[in-house]
């Protein structure tokens, strides 16, 4: 039998949608995972997304404004990770800057039809990619950071 590796998922929050991307604390390769609507439920689907993926931390994209300012949606994300401390794993913040513009940009290069909710798991992939980039190879030993 195999041994589970745990994994790190990002999540790229917005007010409509929710992309989520995952990788290998181990491997340390971010994929697009999901998207999710950003529902009552949502809280619901990353307890059971969670579950399954043996997730282990957690990564946010932090929005801000083009001078480094707190936005309304900065404030609104922050209000998301509140919630997600209840369920007891390590969240890390992560600059989002230009995630969905180089996701969308991404997308068109590639030639084939896409859907807005294709952008926002690619935008939390780009978000996890640059958080493994700029952690030590261990998450499990950077602690809770949100």
């Amino acid at each position: 039998m195999a041994a589970t590796l745990n994994q790190i998922l990002a999540l790229d929050v917005g007010s409509k949608r929710i992309g989520v991307a995952i990788a290998s604390s181990t491997v340390r390769i971010a994929r697009p995972l999901t998207t999710l609507d950003a529902e009552a439920d949502v809280y619901m689907q990353l307890e059971q997304l969670i579950a399954a993926e043996s997730v282990e931390a957690l990564v946010v994209g932090l929005p801000r404004g083009l001078n480094g300012q707190e936005t309304a949606q900065t404030i609104s994300v922050r209000q998301f990770v509140n919630a997600l401390q209840h369920f007891g794993l390590p969240v890390h913040f992560q600059d989002e800057a230009l995630t969905s513009q180089k996701a969308k940009a991404e997308l068109e290069a590639r030639g084939k039809p896409y859907a807005k909710r294709d952008i926002d798991s690619l935008a939390a992939t780009f978000i996890l990619d640059d958080f493994l980039i700029t952690t030590q190879p261990s998450v499990a030993s950077l602690g809770a950071s949100a």
